[in-house]
C-alpha cells in the first residue's frame, strides 16, 4: 500500500479531525472528559487506522484497519448527532461535519471493497 498521506480518504479524515478539534473548542468545560474527548478520539482514530493499515504493507492487513476506521467513522457520526441534540453544535455546523463524515464513510467502504477484491484475487 502507498504512503497514507497520498490517500484522499486519509486527507479527508485529517481535515475532519481538524474541524472537529476546532468545533469542540467551544464545547462546555464539563464535557472535556465526556463528549469532547470521545468525539476527538473517534475522529483521530479514523485517520490513524488508515495510516496504521498502510504501514502493515499487506492488502489483507490494510483492509482490516480500514474496517476499524469505518467503525470509528460511525462512532463520529453518532457523536455529532448527540452534540447537535445537546445543542453543542448548531444545525449548520452539524450538517457540515456530517457531510464530511458521510463522504469519508463512502470512501472507506469503496476502499474496503477494492481491497477485498485484491485479497481474494491473490488467494
Amino acid at each position: 500500500m502507498e504512503d497514507f498521506k497520498d490517500l484522499r480518504v486519509w486527507a479527508k479524515a485529517h481535515e475532519l479531525t481538524l474541524a472537529v478539534y476546532q468545533k469542540t473548542k467551544c464545547f462546555p468545560k464539563e464535557e472535556i472528559y465526556g463528549l469532547t474527548s470521545q468525539l476527538r478520539r473517534a475522529s483521530v482514530s479514523v485517520g490513524a487506522n488508515i495510516a496504521e493499515g498502510c504501514g502493515r504493507r499487506s492488502d489483507a492487513e490494510m483492509r482490516r484497519f480500514v474496517q476499524i476506521a469505518r467503525g470509528s467513522a460511525n462512532e463520529v457520526e453518532y457523536h455529532l448527532l448527540l452534540a447537535r441534540d445537546l445543542d453543542l453544535l448548531n444545525a449548520d455546523e452539524h450538517k457540515d461535519l456530517e457531510a464530511k463524515i458521510l463522504e469519508i464513510q463512502r470512501m472507506l467502504a469503496s476502499l474496503a471493497q477494492s481491497l477485498k477484491v485484491t485479497v481474494l484475487a491473490s488467494s
